[in-house]
């Protein structure tokens, strides 16, 4: 698949503009496969905290994984994210991660600010090149520790700290999706869900706050599994669900789940940067509809003009829309119909003859 953030990154080593380290590994932030990275598997060290992408780096034989150590690199390469909090602590990260005299190097799309990035770079390092391709920007600077601005890689590098949000109710940090408040499609679903009961399921957890209103609204719930791909978040979640009854994963929800549950929740991801991708929720409709009991029930949010119902439709026998504010829709789905649960017989109740002796005579069932 074309990346050309990953392809433009590359170009000072394509050039010889920049050297891999002759006699060690390289550092790569944020680190993400792709074709134009062939030529340099062995050298990379790759961080990636994104479960689906560690997965592709290690599939392609990549040395991969989701934190680091304190060691210093000759070469870092990074791959900012859009954040600004975030990105510059990675930055700050990429720069005292780099030996003095070594090289940090980083790509950006221009469409999300590669201009901004270059000049935040400059900033810590003191002085900067770049190229331009792909509607893309590559920029890098030796790393001098004479050049360096102290003060601001430490501020920098606190700027994704985990803190409290919410008066102190949960813990988030910078990075994850709605870090700094509820999500309005996942607070529209928390107040819309009907009565629950038995063990459920949270896909695309977050930070754990569909699982602890559901603990708080509905004292039938006695376990939540969540799943989460987003190791930062998954960490939060296991502090935020301290005194609730959970197992939390660092899953990958489109490769599937295990496991039979009485109602499952999720507000699914639909976008990876700014490029919306439908089957990310698709996906994840799919693997509830796989790990329901047969008299489950999957509760989702979505945007509104996101094309789910298709989906839903195919992977469910029952869909219901339980809300639809303009903004949102809230759906409930079920694997089995209402038709096809067959009811025991009430007390007293008489079912139908099953013998010629009643022959002739028609009992009613009462309803």
């Amino acid at each position: 698949m074309y990346d050309p953030v990953l392809d433009t990154l590359v170009l000072p080593l394509n050039d010889g503009l920049i050297d891999l380290p002759a006699d060690g590994k390289a550092l790569f932030l944020r680190a993400r496969s792709g074709l134009a990275l062939r030529d340099y598997r062995e050298q990379l060290i790759c961080e990636q905290s994104f479960k689906p992408a560690l997965d592709a780096l290690t599939q392609q034989g990549f040395i991969a994984r989701p934190e680091g150590d304190e060691a210093r690199y000759a070469l870092t390469l990074v791959l900012p994210p859009r954040q600004r909090e975030e990105y510059r602590a990675l930055l700050a990260r990429a720069v005292t991660s780099t030996a003095d005299g070594g090289t940090v190097m980083a790509s950006v799309s221009n469409l999300e600010g590669a201009k901004t990035v270059e000049n935040d770079l400059k900033a810590l390092t003191g002085d900067i090149s770049s190229l331009s391709k792909n509607k893309c920007r590559v920029f890098w600077a030796k790393i001098k520790a004479s050049s360096l601005n102290g003060d601001l890689i430490e501020a920098w590098s606190k700027l994704d700290a985990v803190r409290p949000i919410e008066g102190g109710r949960f813990l988030s940090r910078p990075g994850l999706f709605a870090w700094d408040r509820i999500d309005a499609g996942s607070r529209r679903l928390v107040e819309t869900l009907p009565p629950l009961t038995g063990k459920g399921a949270d896909l695309g957890a977050g930070f754990g706050y569909l699982t602890a209103e559901i603990f708080a609204r509905h004292a039938g719930v006695t376990h939540i599994s969540l799943y989460e791909a987003e190791q930062r978040a998954v960490d939060l979640a296991r502090q935020n669900l301290t005194d609730r009854s959970v197992d939390v994963h660092w899953h990958d929800v489109t490769s599937g789940i295990n496991g039979e549950f009485d109602f499952i929740v999720s507000n699914p991801p639909f976008h990876i940067d700014r490029a919306d991708k439908h089957d990310l929720g698709k996906a994840f409709i799919r693997a509830a509809a796989s790990a329901l009991k047969p008299k489950g029930a999957f509760y989702m949010v979505a945007n509104r003009h996101l094309p789910y119902e298709d989906t839903l439709k195919t992977a469910f026998k029952v869909v219901k829309i339980l809300a639809d504010d303009g903004a949102y829709k809230v759906f409930e789905a079920s694997t089995q119909s209402e038709a096809s649960v067959k009811k025991k017989p009430r007390k007293h109740e008489t079912t139908e003859p099953k013998n010629a002796a009643f022959k002739g005579e028609t009992l009613r069932r009462r309803s």
